[in-house]
């Protein structure tokens, strides 16, 4: 009945037997023979069937976490109960701040603690890494903390608050972030990622229409551009060019300071020594700021 939960899972997650069958090497009917099968044993459907999708109805939402549940304590059964002892692969998703500061001074403690542990580092942006995770296909995610409430099966353990601030290029004078946000050209932090979504909701709050230059995403380049004259920007006091000279102002934003959270979001039920045990080094460091 195993290969009937695994095949069961991978179906709620990609919404049809057809993807669901590419996923796990078998065919359409097969995939769908296999959802039979474990309906009968249970005395339930599990899906609301229309057309080529399998959308899970009540059932088969109450299912779901169980059988994860079942997979991952059958999985662990062959776990040995200490980190230095567990082989095997860790697929952590980073976005690139992480990659660079909190996981950088993690990684080293967590070498020492779990030599035989082979890591497999994914960079992406934190909506990218939340789907991965959801989907599977990664163990742990390092992000900013989703905007929106959190599935149930999934763990979120806090990591770190960074604070935002104005950059400015070194010829720009003034001490008034909101007056240099209504005045100077705005390099944007992409709207649809989670840290952007703060910078626009700030704007909103403080009814800026600002001037955009450009938009992106990657934090060192916006601080690159802002060096280079391209206008002012808003972003977390986090990543390298902190720890390096730079040719800008950085421009505290006072009581109207806010912050970016950073967060681990690890799956309930795929709990185990050597993750835990790299969830403990990275609690136990701090971001700058």
């Amino acid at each position: 009945m195993l290969r009937e939960l695994k095949t069961f899972i991978t179906v709620a997650r990609l919404g049809t037997f057809a993807a669901a069958g590419q996923q796990v090497g078998l065919t359409q009917s097969a995939v769908s023979a296999q959802m039979r099968v474990l309906e009968q044993h249970l005395g339930v459907r599990l899906f609301d069937r229309s057309g080529r999708a399998a959308v899970l109805n009540a059932a088969g939402r109450h299912a779901l976490p169980l059988a994860e549940q079942m997979l991952a304590l059958y999985a662990q059964m062959a776990l040995p109960p200490a980190a230095d002892q567990w082989q095997g692969e860790l697929r952590v998703g980073a976005i690139a701040t992480l990659q660079t500061g909190l996981l950088a001074e993690a990684l080293p403690r967590f070498r020492q603690l779990a030599p035989r542990v082979e890591l497999k580092l994914v960079p992406g942006v934190s909506l990218q890494l939340f789907s991965q995770l959801d989907a599977g296909e990664l163990d742990l995610a390092l992000l900013i903390k989703p905007p929106f409430a959190l599935p149930k099966e999934l763990l979120e353990v806090p990591l770190a608050r960074e604070p935002f601030v104005l950059v400015a290029p070194l010829d720009v004078d003034g001490d008034d972030p909101l007056r240099l946000l209504a005045e100077q050209p705005f390099v944007r932090y992409d709207r649809a990622s989670f840290g952007g979504r703060q910078v626009t909701r700030f704007l909103r709050e403080q009814r800026l229409d600002v001037r955009e230059a450009l938009e992106l995403d990657e934090l060192e380049a916006i601080v690159r551009l802002v060096e280079n004259g391209m206008g002012v920007a808003l972003v977390p006091r986090a990543g390298l060019w902190l720890q390096r000279p730079t040719r800008l102002r950085v421009i505290e934003l006072g009581e109207l300071t806010f912050h970016r959270e950073l967060v681990a979001l690890v799956r309930r039920a795929q709990r185990q020594p050597a993750l835990d045990c790299l969830l403990n080094c990275l609690e136990l460091r701090e971001a700058p700021g």
